[in-house]
Formats: structure tokens, sequence, C-alpha cells
């Protein structure tokens, strides 16, 4: 019975003395000003947004991430995206919007996958942050 006790007691107590206090919310440096913040984001430039003009010499298929405005729709679940590079045609199904309004001065981020295969090329979106 003391065999079993010992142990059990080193296995509890060990692991409290490595703990490190390292994770969380760090309050040491002060946020910076509202006026002072970019899209949201602090550091270096977001890797994985893209242009337009970038998008569109993507291979088909590609993964397409971009960060602009629907500035208009032509019915159904088709949409103009424009970001400071150019305009592309956007496929955005009803589900996607999740009964979210957007509209054109709102900056937005969508995800999708480029289709070459259209003329001209489109994104077909399927997923939008505001």
């Amino acid at each position: 019975m003391k065999l079993t006790v010992a142990p059990l007691l080193c296995c509890l107590l060990i692991p409290a003395a490595y703990a490190e206090d390292n994770g969380g919310l760090k309050k040491d440096t002060a946020p910076p000003a509202p006026h002072a913040l970019d899209d949201g984001y602090r550091g270096a430039e977001d890797a994985r947004i893209m242009t337009v003009e970038q998008a569109k010499e993507m291979h088909d298929g590609a993964t397409i991430s971009l960060r602009g405005n629907l500035i208009g729709g032509s019915g159904g679940d088709k949409f103009k995206f424009r970001d400071k590079t150019g305009t592309i045609d956007t496929i955005i199904p009803q589900a996607v919007f999740d009964g979210r309004t957007v509209q054109p001065d709102n900056m937005i981020s969508i995800n999708g996958s480029l289709d070459k295969k259209s003329t001209p090329p489109v994104v077909r979106v399927d997923r939008i942050q505001k």
C-alpha cells in the first residue's frame, strides 16, 4: 500500500514544480491608439491576404483570401468585389451571408477558391468576415 501512494504523490507534485506562467494576455505594454490601427491587425504585412491582381494570376482551384468591398450585385448570388488593385466577380451563396448585411462601404474579408474555367475568372466564396 505504501509503495502505491508514494509514486502517486510524486506524480502530483512534480508537474507543479515545472509549470511556468507564460500564457494568456500580457498587460506590460499599452495598446495602440484607435487611429493608429490598420485594418485591426498589427505586425508584419498580412501574408495570407492577397490582392485581386494577384488572385487573377493564381491557378484554377487556388485558395483565395481577399480584403476589400462588395460594390454591387448582378442578381442572385453574383457580386463584384473590389480592392485597391481592381475588381473581380464573385459567387456568394446566401448561406454564406448567414443573415448578415454587407454594405458597399463595409470592409470585409472573403475566402474561397478561384474558378478560372469561367470567363472572366470568378471567386467561389465560402466564408465572409466583417
